[in-house]
């Protein structure tokens, strides 16, 4: 049987999002060879939104998590992940959702992101109200240009953050998701670059205030290029379960395929063409066709796609039948798991529990 194969997959209604757990296992243990100290180690738990997967990370000794959601920070705080980074600013009631979060999980560290002067007061002042002081990180934009401040004026940011009661500035991070090179060199040059101007500002708000800045910077493709920079904390998020997008753009990287999509074929409609259910509300549809591969059936080429179906053709007479089952890997795999409320877990060939995908919701109990 191939790696992928379910031994009792005719007890499972498709589509479905299913989760090999001792790959999850092995893509959790190659992180940690990479890294010199465990504590270079910040994953970003917005592509597994389980759990039980981030429970598998923190038995592994990993105890620093990133997340963009107040659900994924409450679904962390609810395994009692010591150290939690709001990988995004809070805005309006989100600000109250955190103190919420802050006081009734008061065993873990939460911190957020700053990235403008008036975001940081509004903050500080509401944490300041209800008798709390949170960590922050003022947020530099180093070429992405969706968040962030421009790291000529963090130094000034910082200086604004110091005479606000409520919140404590402790760090500086950076997203280089910008950085999508195949090859490593050129990823590292970019990479150099964006960090550059990130150390710099660290040196300068160390100068200036007399605090030990923390550093954490990059996702999955970049990661390789921060491994090797002292003190720095690195926080991939898709490592964990690996997509064709990853594994076919950044082959350098050694993580593989943990999770993958099941479907049916519903319909045959010709000797070369196919309809399966697995539509937008599937798999993730922000890509162009194709946005999945199918590892039993590469010859077949998904050419249309609606909500819950999606049309795929073979170039020679296909032979497959009504009720087989095909194995995909999406294209991207984060908002692929956000579309499903449960994951089948596969452990030794077979399906054997269900994991909810908690981290999707808006809210748990905050």
């Amino acid at each position: 049987m191939s790696w992928f194969a379910i031994s009792n997959i005719e007890t499972i209604d498709t589509p479905a999002l299913v989760i090999y757990a001792e790959r999850v296992k092995e893509n959790i243990r190659l992180l940690k060879s990479m890294v010199k100290d465990i504590g270079q180690v910040r994953p970003h738990v917005k592509t597994n939104k389980m759990a039980e997967v981030c429970s598998m990370m923190l038995e592994a000794g990993i105890r620093k998590f990133k997340c963009a959601t107040i659900a994924e920070a409450e679904m962390l705080a609810l395994i009692n992940a010591p150290d939690i980074l709001l990988a995004y600013q809070p805005v309006g009631p989100k600000v109250l959702r955190l103190i919420h979060l802050v006081k009734n999980y008061p065993g873990t560290n939460f911190s957020c992101l700053v990235d403008n002067e008036i975001s940081a007061r509004y903050i500080a002042d509401q944490f300041a109200a209800n008798g709390l002081k949170i960590s922050v990180f003022i947020d530099l934009d180093v070429g992405m240009h969706r968040t962030g401040i421009a790291p000529q004026q963090a130094l000034q940011l910082a200086k604004d953050i110091q005479i606000l009661d409520g919140i404590e500035l402790i760090g500086l991070h950076l997203y280089d998701g910008q950085i999508t090179d195949a090859d490593l060199q050129v990823r590292q040059q970019k990479s150099d670059q964006g960090f550059g101007a990130a150390l710099t500002i660290a040196q300068q708000i160390e100068a200036a205030f007399a605090i030990k800045v923390k550093i954490v910077a990059g996702g999955s493709p970049s990661l390789p290029t921060h491994l090797l920079r002292e003190g720095v904390e690195c926080s991939p998020g898709t490592f964990v379960f690996w997509d064709w997008g990853y594994k076919h753009g950044f082959p350098d990287e050694p993580f593989d395929y943990a999770a993958l999509v099941i479907t049916r074929v519903i319909s045959v409609i010709n000797e070369h063409t196919l309809c399966l259910d697995l539509g937008h509300k599937a798999v993730a549809a922000e890509n162009p066709l194709p946005r999945v591969y199918f590892l039993n059936a590469p010859d077949l080429v998904p050419v249309s796609q609606s909500e819950e179906h999606m049309v795929v053709k073979s170039a020679e007479k296909h032979g497959y039948k009504v009720g087989d089952v095909l194995y995909g890997v999406p294209v991207h795999i984060c908002p692929t798991v956000a579309l499903y409320d449960i994951a089948w877990v596969v452990e030794h060939g077979a399906v054997s529990k269900d994991w909810k995908v908690i981290g999707r919701n808006r809210y748990i109990t905050i």
